[in-house]
């Protein structure tokens, strides 16, 4: 290793995009770093690549996409050491992310027929004589951008929803998660070797500006707000749709009649795990005033036994560090004190838990998105308050309650695209629902029906069965005829209800 290089930092080198661990220095492995010239190369071998992949049919895709899901499975030790040699995390952590990325894969391939494919919708009567069909094809080409703290499971709900629908990907993983990235697309060409369904384009933010300039028909971005809107830009000039999911400053409310020992572990795991670089991670938690005391020193106890450099790995993106100690620093000169860690938890490449009470509002550590293993804990009076500062904030990602009674009408209540009630992040790893935010943390969303649908155009079709017996779309028609079809309006949908 050359003696400038920094641990975690990724660098090119004779066009090599060479990934590096933040803890250790060592090596990861070593990519090609793309040019303009071979980001387009790609894009055009993937149309070709998706007029193959679009003949398979639903039932030919999920074979395939099901025969990649099982290798991922024997061989998820594989990747989850090559996850925690490229990001640090613990192996734990990878395996557990792993095992999500499987579950969105396995949903996408076996709902795809069903959410995408041709229907019969029902008649309006005043066009009886048409019968209507709806069926949603695919884009073409999808470009997949993909972050660094989740490089397995983040870009796999993207890239599976995109490859069930039809579509071809190019996958430009982050810059300091490539080989991760690699290696998924190396898997899904051992059981898909005849066409590049699904390649990987590599290299710095220039790499994935040239992918949005490319000709791919959507893009799907998952990274920081202010990135995102530099995806959008460059979109925007030839009008590419996209799907951003961006930042967040997730809240957690922890009401009167809550279990406060299972608020205070998912509080914990919510805001520590990964340490605390997790997009839909809790960074604030509002407790009503019976339980605060209580939910603090729980909280406390539980996060102080967590063992940084095991647990609590090294913070991926070298750069970050300075973010998480100038949060914590801004906390504490404005009143806010610290019950765990503090200042002198941030010894990079690791920062320990850090646990802050009596922030005031307008800190960056209760603002901003600080992207770290801290937690601010807010005394309100009672859920309504602790409604209205969770809202209050740019971002609108996920949350969580915990409570009985009221919990689910809390949870209704807070501006995010996601809740989790009694429990935290778990929306994550139900392939089945939604997953996306609203304000600052994007739009559009992957998982799911509403994910599968972000990759296909709706196709409208309507078949003429009969003759018009109110023709309306003719020169033909008669005034009598108009007459006709005011008299049918009138007595369909003049009546108030």
């Amino acid at each position: 290793m050359t003696a400038t290089r920094v641990p975690g930092v990724p660098v090119i080198e004779d066009g090599v995009l060479i990934s590096t661990n933040p803890a250790t220095g060592d090596e990861a492995g070593r990519v090609p770093a793309a040019s303009d010239l071979d980001v387009n190369a790609a894009v055009e071998k993937a149309r070709d690549a998706a007029l193959w992949w679009q003949r398979l049919g639903y039932d030919g895709r999920k074979e395939r996409l099901l025969r990649w899901r099982s290798l991922i499975v024997r061989r998820i030790e594989e990747l989850a050491q090559l996850t925690s040699l490229e990001t640090g995390k613990p192996d734990a952590d990878a395996t557990v992310e792993a095992v999500a990325a499987i579950e969105h894969l396995d949903w996408a391939a076996h709902h795809a027929k069903r959410v995408l494919g041709p229907r019969k919708t029902r008649t309006r009567l005043l066009v009886a004589e048409h019968s209507g069909h709806l069926e949603y094809q695919p884009y073409g080409v999808v470009g997949v951008i993909g972050p660094w703290n989740y490089p397995i499971v983040t870009p796999v709900g993207p890239i599976s929803g995109a490859l069930a629908a039809g579509n071809a990907v190019v996958f430009k993983p982050s810059e300091y998660t490539p080989i991760v990235g690699q290696w998924l697309v190396d898997t899904f060409a051992e059981v898909v070797p005849e066409k590049p369904v699904l390649q990987a384009v590599h290299g710095l933010g220039d790499v994935g500006a040239a992918l949005c300039r490319s000709g791919a028909d959507k893009m799907a971005f998952t990274g920081s707000t202010a990135t995102a809107k530099k995806v959008m830009a460059a979109c925007a000039e030839n009008l590419v749709p996209v799907v951003i999911e961006a930042g967040g400053k997730d809240a957690m409310i922890v009401d009167a009649d809550a279990d406060i020992a299972a608020a205070a572990e998912a509080a914990v795991w919510g805001g520590m795990t990964n340490a605390g670089q997790t997009c839909i991670g809790i960074e604030r938690v509002y407790a009503v005033a019976p339980v605060y005391d209580q939910l603090v020193k729980e909280i406390v106890a539980k996060a102080g036994k967590l063992r940084t450099g095991e647990e609590i790995g090294p913070i991926t993106m070298p750069r970050q560090i300075d973010i998480i100690r100038e949060h914590i620093d801004d906390a504490l000169a404005k009143g806010g004190k610290a019950v765990l860690g503090g200042s002198d938890a941030v010894r990079p490449p690791y920062v320990s838990p850090t646990v802050l009470v009596d922030v005031p509002a307008d800190s960056t550590e209760i603002r901003d998105e600080t992207f770290g293993p801290t937690l601010t804990i807010t005394k309100v009076a009672d859920a309504d308050e602790a409604v209205r500062l969770a809202n209050d904030t740019k971002y609108g990602l996920g949350g969580a309650v915990f409570g009985k009674k009221n919990a689910i009408r809390i949870a209704r209540r807070l501006r995010s695209g996601m809740v989790a009630v009694n429990s935290t992040l778990t929306f994550v790893g139900m392939g089945n629902l939604p997953f996306g935010g609203v304000g600052d943390s994007g739009f559009g969303r992957i998982h799911g029906e509403d994910g599968l649908r972000e990759f296909a155009r709706p196709k409208a079709i309507t078949v003429r069965r009969g003759r018009s017996l109110l023709p309306s779309t003719t020169f033909e028609r008669t005034p009598a005829q108009v007459a006709q079809i005011v008299k049918a309006v009138r007595l369909l949908y003049g009546r108030r209800s």
